[in-house]
């Protein structure tokens, strides 16, 4: 079992450790330092604190162990986007599902969105295993432009059933 709560500016050297090693394969590729989870912290609780609400993050905590971090962003005044990453020693126990799936809750109430995107590394074939589980639907790929090229990224939606 998983749970979310807000960032703190303690969490930084964990976050360290979850933006690191194979963790980051498919993101920048480069671990994240301390001052810049610090950065990333205080981004985030600057971004909690706005009025209208345009992104949440959440540090995800097996027990008491921070091994991820997960997000929504509202794009549109009904449309928005989840991702995480986990800490590469927390993979395979269904932590990042569990944790789409609060996402998702709160996503269609708190927010008051009625449909969610999500995009994962087409080389990374568990994420879409997390958002399939999570309730989302693979509905194409979206070109995600990099140093190295363009990349076809997988996209997945999830819409409410009202929609």
């Amino acid at each position: 079992m998983v749970t979310l709560r807000a960032l703190t500016l303690a969490d930084a050297f964990a976050l360290t450790r979850v933006y690191s090693g194979a963790s980051i394969r498919h993101t920048t590729g480069k671990p994240l330092t301390l001052d810049q989870a610090h950065e990333k912290i205080r981004t985030a609780l600057a971004r909690a604190a706005e009025t209208p609400r345009a992104q949440w993050s959440w540090a995800i905590l097996h027990e008491d162990d921070l091994i991820g971090l997960v997000a929504l962003r509202r794009r549109t005044s009904l449309m928005g986007t989840i991702s995480y990453i986990l800490r590469e020693d927390s993979w395979g126990h269904g932590y990042a599902t569990q944790a789409a799936r609060q996402v998702v809750s709160v996503a269609f109430t708190t927010a008051g969105l009625t449909r969610l995107e999500a995009m994962h590394h087409p080389d990374n074939p568990a994420s879409g295993r997390v958002l399939a589980k999570a309730g989302f639907t693979h509905v194409g790929t979206s070109d995600w432009h990099t140093d190295d090229g363009t990349i076809a990224y997988e996209l997945y939606a999830l819409e409410t059933a009202a929609t």
